[in-house]
């Protein structure tokens, strides 16, 4: 059961729209096909009645009738009439599972809390619904007074309940005490069927999930992306894949939806997963280090059970200071590309300088650098050591630059409107003293791939007035200015060796 639209949205700062809570209920439903969604809390708010009427009317055309739940209270008829009015079939009672919840909470007995819960129930089976109840607190209450928590059971059990869900509220139990005390519920109660709803405070919800499953129990609450209080409750997509993997379970869900869907929930909620976070985070299907790419270019050796194709996505082999030849051909496969032995060294060795000033490059980015290697000439007629520009609202743009030429060091300073125009000005002092003068240039492109981020990196490409030809050049960089400076120097170099060639520069 799937409660991200109750449970998940009592995380801090969640709030679904009507029509957000709509499109999520329908895709848990139909495209992941959970087994039943709880989606509200009675009585909360105009908007919230309206959103679950919609999911119910949606529900009975579609087929899902008695498998949309909504929280309810035990206040004898308010629940229950609210839910009946939206059109609901089931509701999820709260009752208190623990001695010191209903003593202090509700200022009650044991006895006083059945007799509530029961007019509760009977007019709730009066009114057509399902009952199912929660022992809210169970964790505690079994550990504290189990004796309370028999005494509720054995009345409660002929009350004509379906489901008795236990959960561990305050996410306090470890697999052990999961086990131990699901097992005792399980074999005293035999007949009743029950339901676990873990918490995540000490990251074991997914370990006591396989407890509770170990210890008879075959009904599973869950949120997407780990939603809920405090730490969240446990996630789907985890559940899913562990008792399919580890426990040999067979379940209904499609696993091709589980990424789609959480991206869904982040948008909607706001709440954003880690890119480590597992099955579901940006990184976990990709290999960084080259030994893992050239393992699995060899024989699929770094590859597990936990197949990216699994969740319709791939895997991928990140580019950086840490790539080696296999990480590069890996990505290569993946863009249908084919490149010579040599180039694919001159290819490597500027992802990993690159890698050294930018986390990471993308197979986006690839195309990039491919054609910036691929159009670099050798000679270095003028090198970059240093430069530093300063940029201002409203002030002009001033720069500093180190160059190597010849074997001489030069020193110059510019400024103008714009990093860019600041460093043409700087150089061009330099150039004066060897006779040269960069060319007019004619246009000005910059771009990131398509779908790159703020980080992605930035290719410029100039084209030069030459004269008696138009000349691109290329420059890369994760700065794009500093893009653009490197297609500057690219045709400076161009020129000079061509001066060179022809005896008219000292150079």
């Amino acid at each position: 059961m799937d409660t991200t639209l109750r449970d998940g949205e009592q995380t801090q700062g969640v709030s679904f729209a009507p029509d957000e809570k709509v499109n999520i209920a329908k895709a848990l439903l139909k495209s992941l096909r959970v087994d039943r969604v709880e989606v509200a809390s009675a009585r909360v708010s105009e908007g919230e009645k309206q959103a679950v009427t919609n999911i119910n009317d949606w529900a009975q055309q579609e087929g899902f009738t008695g498998r949309v739940e909504v929280l309810g209270f035990v206040d004898h008829t308010r629940s229950v009439d609210w839910i009946v009015e939206t059109g609901g079939k089931v509701i999820n009672l709260l009752t208190k599972g623990s001695e010191k919840h209903c003593r202090e909470q509700l200022k009650k007995s044991l006895d006083e809390h059945i007799r509530d819960i029961e007019k509760t129930v009977k007019y709730a089976h009066q009114k057509g619904l399902t009952t199912n109840v929660y022992l809210e607190d169970w964790s505690n209450g079994y550990h504290d007074s189990p004796d309370y928590v028999y005494g509720l059971m054995d009345s409660l059990k002929e009350f004509g309940i379906c489901h008795f869900m236990l959960p561990d509220t305050l996410g306090v139990m470890s697999p052990d005490n999961v086990f131990a005390s699901l097992s005792d519920m399980c074999s005293r109660y035999p007949e009743l069927t029950f339901d676990f709803h873990p918490h995540n405070d000490y990251g074991l919800a997914t370990a006591n999930v396989m407890a509770a499953v170990r210890a008879g129990v075959n009904n599973i609450h869950c949120t997407i992306n780990c939603l809920g209080e405090r730490a969240g409750n446990a996630s789907l997509a985890q559940v899913a894949v562990v008792l399919v993997d580890k426990m040999g379970m067979k379940l209904n869900i499609d696993e091709t939806h589980i990424v789609r869907i959480s991206k869904m929930v982040e948008n909607f909620s706001g709440k954003w997963i880690a890119a480590n976070t597992p099955i579901i985070g940006a990184d976990v299907f990709t290999q960084t280090a080259g030994i893992h790419a050239d393992g699995d270019q060899k024989g699929g050796l770094y590859e597990s059970k936990l197949k990216p194709e699994r969740f319709s996505r791939k895997r991928k082999y990140a580019l950086g200071k840490m790539s080696g030849k296999a990480s590069l051909r890996k990505n290569l496969e993946q863009l249908e590309m084919n490149l010579s032995e040599e180039n694919q060294k001159k290819v490597l060795a500027r992802i990993v300088q690159l890698g050294d000033s930018k986390q990471s490059i993308t197979a986006e980015d690839l195309p990039f650098i491919i054609a910036d290697v691929l159009e670099s000439e050798d000679y270095q007629h003028i090198k970059l050591l240093n430069c530093s520009i300063t940029s201002g609202l409203e002030l002009e743009s001033t720069v500093s630059i180190k160059v190597k030429i010849n074997g001489d060091i030069r020193l110059a300073s510019g400024c103008g409107n714009g990093g860019f125009d600041a460093f043409i000005d700087a150089v061009n002092k330099i150039l004066h003293e060897y006779n040269y003068s960069l060319p007019a240039l004619t246009d000005y492109e910059v771009r990131i791939p398509k779908g790159g981020h703020t980080n992605a990196l930035t290719e410029c490409v100039i084209t030069w007035d030459c004269g008696n030809k138009m000349r691109k050049t290329r420059g890369v960089h994760s700065n794009q200015v500093f893009a653009s400076v490197a297609a500057a120097l690219k045709i400076i170099n161009i020129q000079l060796h061509e001066l060179k060639r022809k005896n008219l520069a000292s150079f």
